[in-house]
């Protein structure tokens, strides 16, 4: 049997199994076989239910009490609350921000963090929304900032990632935006990324850094679940998105998936042409990853409707909302409801009755717990 004390966690598994959080810096002590673990001696360190574990280690669920490790969480301007929600479910106490962003009165960014980060693990939270350069700019000075206060390792933690539609060349002439930003936040300093449903996941290899794609489906899913609703089908707007529909569709047991077969125009134009599947009489869910100017998806709404479907939900991660989105989303008798996460804030103009917003700060904090604990974190398959 065999005990590893490392810089937080120490495990002594049956079988010889090791818990996997240890540091980089681990030691290793060896037992005898049948000896008691109790023998082993480390400083701070508790006995409890077969492991031992660190005093700090308060919450079961957490794992440790926010501000004892070397783990900080940083909010940009245009976050909302969002990194708030994080850090509290990291286990902070307060809702001070000890970093300074304000903006000159020519719009240059300022940024200044106001605590020690040396040799931490920094997690900068901030979505590159509208207004789309400010914030991509201000994350950018972020992470000078952490880089230049010794911060151990940075990761930018962005839940909606601008620029991410402009991810391939049509013709020779074309900027590819989404490389260029990738190149961008990768020479500022950033160590890795954690994104939330990227346009396309490819567009994860534009970083040469490492980078860990989550899901906000996950928690829509549960809401869906929980809402108890019968004879769903799943509906995808467009072919592309095809592979994220039945992928939900599967979690949703199994539900019926339909595509709804459009033509583009333009750029933030769309033409819907037929529903490729049964959707009559039944909720009818239409999933996309964003929703921009809601062209696309309540010009899908209404064909459901016209081919007999019961009733309609629309459920995105990303609520864009530009241009005329809100007042088509928030029309009579075409949706009932549209549930988005909190990826971008939505300021009071851009709310809605039929809105629902749903928090993704669980998803980021256990994907933050496991970046720092050197965990894997999973990939949807």
């Amino acid at each position: 049997m065999a005990a590893f004390v490392g810089s937080g966690v120490v495990t002594v598994g049956k079988r010889g199994a090791v818990d996997r959080r240890v540091r980089r810096s681990t030691t290793v002590s060896v037992l005898a076989e049948g000896e008691d673990v109790k023998k082993l001696v480390v400083p701070n360190v508790d006995v409890k239910n077969g492991y031992q574990v660190p005093e700090q280690k308060t919450d079961p669920q957490l794992g440790f009490r926010f501000g004892s490790r070397k783990l900080r969480v940083f909010g940009g301007s245009n976050i909302g609350e969002l990194h708030r929600e994080v850090a509290s479910y990291l286990g902070k106490e307060d809702n001070e921000d000890p970093i300074v962003l304000k903006q000159f009165a020519d719009g240059e960014n300022y940024v200044r963090i106001q605590e020690s980060v040396r040799g931490c693990d920094v997690f900068l939270v901030q979505s590159t929304c509208n207004p789309v350069n400010d914030n991509l700019m201000e994350l950018l000075l972020m992470i000078d900032a952490s880089r230049r206060a010794h911060a151990g390792q940075i990761t930018a933690v962005i839940p909606y990632y601008g620029y991410a539609r402009a991810d391939r060349l049509v013709d020779g002439s074309e900027a590819l935006s989404s490389k260029l930003v990738a190149n961008i936040i990768t020479k500022a300093g950033a160590d890795r990324v954690i994104v939330m449903d990227m346009h396309s996941a490819q567009s994860c290899g534009f970083f040469d850094i490492p980078v860990d794609h989550v899901y906000g489906s996950d928690v829509l899913v549960n809401y869906i679940r929980k809402k108890e609703l019968d004879d769903i089908v799943i509906v995808s707007p467009d072919v592309g998105g095809v592979a994220r529909a039945r992928q939900i569709a599967k979690e949703c047991n199994d539900a019926p998936l339909a595509i709804i077969d459009k033509r583009r125009s333009g750029h933030n134009v769309a033409e819907v042409m037929h529903v490729i599947g049964d959707v009559s009489g039944k909720t009818a869910v239409l999933v996309d990853d964003m929703i921009d100017t809601a062209g696309t998806i309540c010009a899908g709404a209404q064909v459901l409707r016209d081919h007999g479907a019961k009733s309609v939900m629309a459920m995105a991660t990303h609520a864009v909302f530009s241009g005329p989105a809100v007042e088509r989303l928030r029309r009579p008798g075409l949706f009932e409801e549209v549930v988005v996460t909190n990826t971008i804030p939505l300021p009071e103009e851009k709310q809605f009755p039929q809105l629902r917003v749903i928090s993704v700060a669980e998803t980021f904090g256990e994907a933050i717990w496991k970046v720092h604990e050197d965990y894997s974190v999973t990939f949807r398959t």
